[in-house]
């Protein structure tokens, strides 16, 4: 075990040592590179990344923690606030807009009563928008947290997604 993973607060040992393996994957002196990596893994564990927690993934990585707050303020898969239990990410980019993107979002507006960039009352969804993701084939797609996706929404799949979840 690394003197870093005995000294961390907010990351469980378990998460350190995935990014660890993480680590491995670079050079000795490039530990930094595993840093988008690393972001995900400690959102993974909380939810969300905290200014608290981006310093904490900055201290273990050696690298200054702005530089670790650029990546996550760049990158759109990262959630620099708390989202619900679910967090729905439909693509409105144009493929997706043409294909009925915009109505599914529409739809999933009113079936939750948020907007994008809002949770439901009782936390359980957080709507956003999301640019393309890279299947415009399938249009229109969504993402459920960062390791699902539904294409070819409609609105009878919208809702069928929305009781399913709501069920978890």
């Amino acid at each position: 075990m690394s003197a870093a993973l005995q000294t961390t607060a907010m990351l469980s040992a378990e998460s350190l040592r995935r990014i660890d393996r993480e680590i491995a994957k670079y050079p000795p002196d490039q530990k930094q590179s595993a840093v988008m990596a690393a972001l995900a893994i400690a959102q993974e564990e909380h939810g969300w990344l905290s200014k608290e927690l981006m310093a904490e993934v900055a201290a273990y990585l050696e690298m200054p923690p702005v530089a670790v707050y650029e990546v996550a303020t760049f990158y759109a898969m990262y959630d620099l606030a708390p989202v619900g239990r679910h967090k729905i990410t439909v693509c409105t980019n144009l493929p997706c807009a043409l294909s009925g993107g915009n109505h599914a979002a529409a739809h999933l507006k009113a079936k939750l009563g948020i907007d994008f960039n809002e949770t439901s009352a009782d936390g359980c969804f957080t709507l956003k928008e999301g640019e393309c993701m890279g299947a415009c084939g399938d249009a229109p797609v969504l993402l459920v947290g960062h390791q699902r996706m539904e294409s070819f929404t409609s609105d009878a799949k919208l809702d069928a997604l929305i009781d399913e979840l709501k069920a978890k």
